[in-house]
């Protein structure tokens, strides 16, 4: 008797709420994971157009150093005094203390 009730019930359930856990995990995903995601790089996409010499940043690959030089695609960056490296500009991204300058 009682699992025909419970068939009852589930025959007779809306369609929309069988998906509702489904729609819920899909929106929490997109905002605890695409949206910061999506934000995140647009600040990076901002970071970058907005470059100049003299701007202290980080290479993909780790480097700290000083921007010298800004080409299209390209940066010349100086890691050490006289040391200067040319690095894709898709592989640079704000030092955390982007805000100061360097003293060269």
């Amino acid at each position: 008797m009682l699992m025909n009730l419970v068939m009852l019930q589930a025959e007779a359930q809306n369609p929309i709420v069988s998906l509702l856990p489904m729609l819920l995990i899909i929106v929490i995903f997109y905002f605890f994971f695409i949206r910061p995601q999506n934000k995140k790089q647009k600040e990076i996409n901002t970071f970058r157009a907005q470059l100049k010499t003299g701007d202290r940043i980080i290479t993909a690959g780790g480097l700290h150093g000083v921007l010298k030089e800004i080409n299209d695609e390209t940066v010349v960056v100086e890691i050490a005094q006289n040391v200067k490296v040319t690095v894709d500009k898709a592989q640079i991204f704000p030092s955390v203390d982007t805000g100061v300058k360097s003293d060269k």
